[in-house]
């Protein structure tokens, strides 16, 4: 099957999914013409230690699938556990990225109306509970744009936080790190993070993609709301945000992925809303 279809809406462990049924065309997002460039297959990418990109180390392998195992005890980005209003019952799990000393951020479709409760696991120690969460008020669901949300905390979160790539857009083929708490491709639930390499196949205003080959890493079921990093300045600033991918059947390792990116307008006005303080490049 090749395409977009069918189309995973929701990429939580434990989340009911909705798949686009095959033969029905993804719907586009946003206003004006953003549909993403026409993929190209990714140049070669290093094969270097993508797990320094998610600590705050130089941007220099398998819920990142085909990814390295990476440190829990420095890296900035976060597993973010999604509860009902009770605070125990789960609605599943996501990923986010620390963009200052305390917001974290994540995917809209992450925080959903089911989600009351969020919180913040950083690799070690104790979890830390959200003071307040909020998503992206022009996502609408059904595509990458917008799909982009802000997690806050009372207290610091003792990350470094990874900036936000303002002052310039990807570019087709430039090397990419993937980052996320999600399964891998035997299926299991990491303890800690992973973080793989792949290549930017396309850009628009509003999304991101990379499409997996033999040798590249991809998202899988919770990464959503990991970063996609791409260098800059001589270390990782994220570009977009985990959204969506598809799928041949359930089979991660064979599909496009595509992200929310952060430089378009109305995304970079409400992250900054919220978190003035965001680091930037």
């Amino acid at each position: 099957m090749s395409g977009r279809l069918p189309m995973l809406r929701r990429w939580w462990l434990g989340a009911t999914v909705s798949l686009v049924a095959a033969g029905v065309a993804a719907s586009s997002c946003g206003g004006g013409d953003n549909s993403p460039s026409t993929p190209t297959t990714p140049t070669p990418v290093p094969t270097g230690n993508a797990c320094s990109a998610i600590s705050g180390g130089a941007f220099s392998g398998l819920a990142i699938t085909n990814g390295a195992d990476c440190s829990s005890t420095n890296t900035s980005v976060v597993l973010l556990n999604l509860r009902e209003a009770d605070g125990r019952t789960s609605v599943g799990r996501c990923t986010g990225t620390v963009i200052s000393a305390r917001a974290v951020l994540t995917a809209a479709h992450c925080l959903d109306g089911e989600v009351k409760v969020v919180g913040v696991f950083v690799g070690s120690g104790s979890e830390i509970a959200a003071s307040a969460f909020q998503a992206h008020p022009r996502y609408a669901g059904g595509g990458s744009a917008f799909d982009v949300g802000i997690v806050l905390t009372a207290q610091d979160l003792g990350r470094t936080p990874i900036p936000l790539l303002f002052g310039r857009d990807a570019v087709v083929g430039e090397p990419a790190v993937l980052s996320g708490w999600g399964i891998d491709q035997s299926g299991f639930t990491p303890s800690a993070p992973k973080a793989g390499w792949n290549a930017v196949s396309g850009v628009s205003a509003s999304s991101i993609e990379t499409q997996y080959s033999s040798g590249t890493s991809t998202v899988c079921f919770g990464d959503s709301g990991g970063p996609l990093l791409v260098a800059q300045g001589g270390a990782a600033a994220i570009a977009g945000v985990t959204s969506e991918t598809s799928l041949s059947g359930y089979n991660c390792a064979n599909s496009t992925s595509y992200f929310a990116n952060v430089r378009n307008a109305d995304v970079r006005s409400f992250i900054l809303g919220l978190v003035p303080d965001a680091a930037q490049r």
